[in-house]
C-alpha cells in the first residue's frame, strides 16, 4: 500500500502540517480572546457536530480528492474543482434556503469561466484522466458541502471557534490517519527536523488561519453563494503572486482569465445599477 500511494506523501505532509499549524495559531488566538472554552462547549452541540462533519468532508476528503485529480488529470482538475461555487450555491439553496438572485448567479458563472480560461492547458502524459476528473468533481462537491456546513454551524456558533476546530481536525486526520496509509511518516519526520521547510509551513499556517477566519465569517454573514464566489478569486491571486514572486510567464489566457474573474467577483458583491443610482443621487 505505501508503495502504491507513496506519491501522495509529500502533498499530505504539506497540507497536514499547514492545517495543523493553522489550528495552533487559531488556538493561540482564541486563548488570547477568551474563546478557548467555547471549543469544548461547541463540540457538545449539534451545530458543532455538523462542523466536525464539514471539516472531514472539506479537509482530508475533498483535499485528498483534489490531489488525486491533479496527479491523474493535471491542470484540468483545477477548473473542475473551481465548480465548487456552483455546487455550493445549489446546496445552500436546498439546505439553507438561501436565494440566488440572477446577478449573483451570473457573477458566479463568470468567475468559473475565468478560472477555466486561466487553467486552459491540456495535461500531457496524464494517466487515468477520467478518474482524475471524477476526483476533481468530488473535491468540488466536498468543498461546497464544507461551505454549507460552515455557514450552518457559524450561524449558531462563533465562527472563530468553528474554524479552529476545522483546522485542527483536518491537520490531525491528515497526519495521523492518512499519512501512515500513504507511507509518508518518514517524510513527515524529515520535514519536522528541517528548519527552512518547517519555518515556511508555520508562516503558511498563519496565512491559512487568517484566510479561513475571513472565509467562514463571510459564509455566515453574507451567505454561502457570495462568500464562495469571492473565494474563487484565489485563481487570480495565485496567478498574480506567481508572476510577482516566481516569475510566472504572462500569457494571454492568464491576463484574460484574471480580468474575467475580477468582473465576476465584482458583479457578485456589488449591484452595478444600484451603485450608479447612488452616484446619481
Amino acid at each position: 500500500m505505501p508503495g502504491q500511494w507513496g506519491f501522495f506523501a509529500a502533498p499530505y505532509v504539506t497540507s497536514g502540517l499547514n492545517d495543523l499549524f493553522a489550528g495552533i495559531w487559531l488556538t493561540v488566538y482564541n486563548i488570547k480572546t477568551g474563546r478557548i472554552r467555547e471549543i469544548g462547549r461547541s463540540l457538545k452541540l449539534f451545530p458543532g457536530k455538523i462542523i466536525l462533519l464539514g471539516s472531514l468532508v472539506g479537509g482530508p476528503i475533498a483535499s485528498g480528492a483534489y490531489l488525486m485529480g491533479l496527479a491523474m488529470a493535471g491542470a484540468y482538475a483545477i477548473p473542475i474543482s473551481a465548480m465548487y461555487i456552483l455546487f455550493g450555491a445549489l446546496f445552500a439553496r436546498i439546505f439553507l434556503k438561501q436565494k440566488i438572485v440572477p446577478r449573483v448567479g451570473l457573477g458566479m458563472f463568470i468567475c468559473v469561466v475565468g478560472a477555466i480560461v486561466i487553467n486552459w492547458v491540456k495535461p500531457e502524459g496524464s494517466s487515468n484522466f477520467t478518474l482524475g476528473i471524477i476526483c476533481a468533481f468530488v473535491a468540488a462537491v466536498g468543498w461546497a458541502l464544507e461551505g454549507v456546513f460552515a455557514a450552518y454551524g457559524s450561524a449558531m456558533l462563533d465562527s472563530d471557534v468553528v474554524i479552529n476546530i476545522r483546522q485542527l481536525l483536518s491537520g490531525i486526520v491528515d497526519l495521523i490517519v492518512i499519512l501512515p496509509i500513504v507511507g509518508g511518516m518518514g517524510l513527515l519526520k524529515g520535514t519536522l527536523f528541517s528548519l527552512p521547510p518547517i519555518a515556511w509551513l508555520i508562516v503558511s499556517g498563519l496565512c491559512a488561519a487568517i484566510s479561513y477566519l475571513c472565509w467562514y465569517k463571510s459564509n455566515s454573514t453574507i451567505g454561502c453563494a457570495v462568500g464562495m464566489s469571492l473565494n474563487i478569486t484565489y485563481a487570480f491571486w495565485g496567478v498574480l503572486f506567481c508572476i510577482l514572486f516566481i516569475k510566472q510567464p504572462v500569457t494571454p489566457t492568464i491576463i484574460i482569465g484574471s480580468i474575467i474573474i475580477i468582473i465576476g467577483a465584482v458583479l457578485v458583491s456589488v449591484d452595478p445599477f444600484e451603485l450608479l443610482n447612488k452616484k446619481e443621487d
